[in-house]
């Protein structure tokens, strides 16, 4: 992936099953995010390929790949101010696929969202606004979901709520690659990870079997001190 000269991503192998969630950690600049705009088909590799069960999507553009069922929640929520809570989730099944996920299914999943549902999102709270971009992403009936930065600008206490919901969506089958700076969250949550630095991945590996001190180094990029004794 390339921005005019810049690399922004060189050789990034990564696969998310059914089920599983997948975390991209790494500092501002990392290319994380550019990394899930490039899967959802808004930025167009310069070389490699995309697939989605053996079946090439490189060339498909961003609409039809939400058909295909990879449907990202983008960073900072973008969600339509001037539209109601319920129109703005109705906006996801515009070009979604035909699935289980519907207005009921979403406010099963937040209760809090019928009472709200005639409200302009912006008078919703961040977290809130967060679960209306979720929920919007759920209704185009998903097989990969893709979160850029979940936790981002979010209270702790709200993180935690969000990050609660995924299980409930691994169990129904969906694979999320997730993004996010919030180490500790992303390892907690996922059944893999990578770690990405200046474009390239330094790190990969179950969180269980990835050591602290070799997270740090990878997250920041300096060569790990040997161990003494």
């Amino acid at each position: 992936m390339r921005y005019g000269q810049l690399q922004a991503l060189t050789d990034v192998t990564l696969s998310v099953a059914a089920g599983e969630a997948v975390a991209i950690i790494g500092a501002n600049g990392a290319g994380k995010s550019t990394l899930l705009r490039t899967i959802a088909g808004l930025h167009r590799p310069a070389a490699g390929k995309i697939q989605l069960d053996g079946r090439e999507i490189t060339a498909l553009p961003a609409h039809e790949r939400v058909r295909a069922g990879v449907v990202q929640v983008p960073e900072g929520r973008r969600l339509f101010p001037s539209l109601t809570l319920e129109e703005n989730l109705q906006i996801g099944a515009t070009r979604g696929r035909a699935g289980e996920w519907n207005l009921s299914r979403v406010y099963e999943l937040f209760p809090w969202m019928p009472a709200r549902r005639h409200m302009t999102t912006v008078f919703l709270s961040g977290g809130e606004q967060q679960s209306v971009a979720i929920g919007r992403a759920l209704m185009a009936n998903p097989r990969i979901l893709l979160l850029d930065e979940l936790s981002l600008g979010l209270a702790p206490a709200v993180v935690q709520r969000l990050y609660a919901l995924l299980p409930d969506l691994l169990e129904s089958g969906l694979g999320v690659l997730l993004v996010e700076q919030d180490v500790t969250q992303a390892l907690r949550i996922s059944g893999h990870a990578h770690c990405l630095l200046e474009g390239r991945i330094t790190l990969s590996g179950r969180p269980a079997d990835l050591a602290p001190a070799d997270v740090e180094a990878a997250y920041f990029g300096f060569e790990r001190r040997g161990r003494r004794g």
